[in-house]
């Protein structure tokens, strides 16, 4: 019976330490929620800033960021993707902003609005974010002169 506990004890710490990177100050409610969305979840990384948890993790290959509130609910999800992930209509539009530019960063945002995109585009003089509008067009959402 003590060497069943003992195995036990030590498959929950196990169990738990793909969990447990960086999480000893989040809050229990933020915790399981994760577990509950995110079984699989490897390399999980915790940080605590202003009442928002924001755990990034491998998901089956894939890295993504979560945000959650104090009570646990998740705020929004965040992921890398490649052009070809994109729907259709921001591939094709996406083609016809970035002559001359060169893209450097591209991700999807996830929250109860829905799931936005963005994309970082470069060249020598300038750096510009443009965001996926819902009809399909990218529309300016930060742009700056570099130095």
């Amino acid at each position: 019976m003590k060497r069943i506990l003992t195995i036990l004890a030590v498959m929950l710490t196990i169990s738990l330490s793909s969990f447990a990177k960086g999480d000893e100050k989040v809050s229990p409610a933020v915790l399981e929620a994760f577990k509950t969305s995110f079984k699989q979840a490897t390399e999980v990384d915790w940080t605590v800033k202003e009442n928002m948890y924001k755990a990034q993790f491998n998901l089956e290959g894939q890295y993504i960021t979560a945000y959650y509130d104090v009570e646990g609910k998740m705020v929004a999800m965040t992921r890398n993707i490649s052009t070809s992930q994109l729907p259709i209509s921001l591939q094709t539009s996406l083609r016809n902003q970035i002559d001359g530019l060169w893209i450097t960063e591209l991700f999807e945002v996830s929250n109860e609005e829905g799931t936005a995109y963005y994309v970082t585009l470069e060249n020598s003089d300038t750096k510009q974010v443009l965001k996926a509008s819902a009809n399909g067009d990218w529309n300016n959402f930060q742009k700056q002169r570099k130095s």
